[in-house]
């Protein structure tokens, strides 16, 4: 059976709602836009589902030099990224970098919706976040916000054999992946060393360490002890719960849903 991209997906703010897509342009950074805003602390340190669950209730729409943000219970906010100009102090890990701030009014949308200070940046054009070079397969690899590489792929075969084991089954949104591959045995993508998919190539660099994130449901922000205690009891490795393949892209290119994907460098 041949292996296919199943469906393609980004989250314009680091651990807020995602969106599907047909096809996604790859930039230096990974998908075009993913994950090119986030949301910060008073201190400028990152915050994600691990501490706010709520940041999957958030909405993000990116429209040309616009992003539109929705949440339950909170009204509409519109905004003009052509505007950004001030440059805050931001961390994601052990990253330190600079983040435009997206404005007072953002900031105060953001602390009624998870009713805690919060503000949104977004990377700067010029920032360059590298890769974790134990793991990158080049000295040029690099990330935008995310927790360490530019593209996670998920096999949904994998993803059927974890259901099997669990009382309920969860969607592929707990896992958050860029990528989706139908067509391969599960956990075949452990042995992937380098993969093909349409015209552009990528290194298969690391196993994803799973965190309570993938506890989290992506439509309610509601937290239970699932999938995390399943998968801990058969997918683990000094003392990680491992989910999905982080990738490093080694040609910009777009992809698309049905493309083939093919194991090894062509």
């Amino acid at each position: 059976m041949a292996i296919t991209v199943a469906s393609l997906h980004r989250y314009v703010i680091k651990s807020c709602r995602g969106e599907s897509l047909d096809d996604a342009v790859l930039d230096a950074r990974g998908i075009a836009d993913d994950r090119r805003f986030m949301v910060v602390d008073a201190s400028g340190g990152f915050l994600s589902q691990r501490q706010l669950p709520r940041l999957a209730l958030i909405v993000p729409h990116l429209s040309d030099t616009l992003v539109t943000l929705t949440a339950p219970d909170v009204a509409p906010l519109t905004i003009d990224l052509s505007l950004l100009r001030t440059r805050l102090p931001v961390s994601v890990w052990e990253h330190r970098g600079e983040g435009e701030d997206c404005g007072d009014a953002a900031a105060a949308w953001l602390t009624s919706a998870l009713a805690r200070p919060a503000r949104l940046v977004r990377m700067p054009d010029d920032a360059r976040r590298a890769v974790d070079p134990r793991y990158a397969d080049s000295a040029s690899d690099q990330t935008g916000y995310s927790d360490g590489y530019p593209l996670l792929l998920v096999n949904r075969a994998s993803l059927d054999a974890l259901n099997a084991r669990l009382p309920v089954p969860v969607p592929l949104d707990r896992f958050r992946p860029n990528l989706v591959i139908a067509g391969a045995e599960p956990f075949a993508e452990d042995a992937w060393r380098r993969i093909r998919i349409g015209d552009v190539e990528f290194a298969v660099v690391k196993p994803c360490a799973r965190c309570v994130t993938i506890t989290v449901d992506q439509v309610t922000g509601e937290r239970g002890p699932e999938p995390l205690r399943t998968l801990a009891t058969f997918r683990s490795s000094g003392g990680k719960v491992l989910f999905g393949q982080n990738l490093v892209h080694r040609a910009l290119g777009r992809l698309r849903v049905g493309d083939p994907l093919t194991i090894g460098a062509v």
